[in-house]
């Protein structure tokens, strides 16, 4: 999936492996970190607070566009068979998930590691004043996928309060943190080599 050197991803740049099985155990993977990040939530309403936004960044910075977003896509996939302990706990298992209250952030998983993965391939995330514009662009569209889904279960005046308002400040955090933790990657790798 690599096509020239400036499209390297992170994870390319430190483990030089191609083929379809490598690419297929990096997606695999990613979707079982995004689902053991699940596991980190707690319910403030019908949208709970997870550690998924965390891995669903760093998938997109650390896989690329297309096995970000295909980590993701396999992520719901996994998910709607209904498997325990996939999904954030409580609330409803499987498919009952992703056509719930939750569903547009869960299928917005799919575009935020697209679109942070697209810019990460452009070398966004080896300098920390250009890492949190692109998680900050994920986070837009999560919102986005959110916030529209979320309008067929509650009213508008009440879709910012329920759905966006709460989730600001530990979004910030972990877009602070996956914009840290890929510079110092990018870094610790510049040293290394050098």
């Amino acid at each position: 999936m690599k096509t020239t050197t400036a499209r390297l991803t992170l994870i390319d740049a430190v483990i030089s492996r191609t083929g379809l099985l490598w690419d297929a155990a990096l997606i695999i993977g990613f979707a079982c970190i995004t689902a053991a990040f699940a596991q980190i939530s707690f319910w403030i309403g019908p949208v709970p607070i997870t550690g998924q936004t965390f891995a669903v960044l760093v998938a997109g910075a650390l896989l690329g566009s297309r096995r970000g977003a295909l980590s993701q896509l396999s992520y719901l996939a996994i998910g709607a068979t209904g498997i325990p302990y996939w999904f954030a706990l409580g609330g409803p298992p499987g498919i009952a998930r992703l056509v719930g209250p939750t569903g547009g952030y869960l299928v917005g998983f799919v575009a935020v590691a697209f679109v942070v993965g697209w810019l990460c391939e452009k070398g966004w995330d080896r300098r920390v004043w250009t890492a949190v514009p692109a998680m900050l662009a994920g986070e837009s569209v999560l919102y986005l996928f959110g916030l529209i889904w979320l309008l067929h279960f509650v009213s508008v005046d009440k879709v910012l309060a329920i759905g966006f308002y709460p989730f600001i400040i530990g979004d910030l955090v972990k877009v602070a943190a996956a914009a840290l933790v890929l510079p110092c990657g990018w870094l610790v790798l510049r040293r290394f080599r050098n």
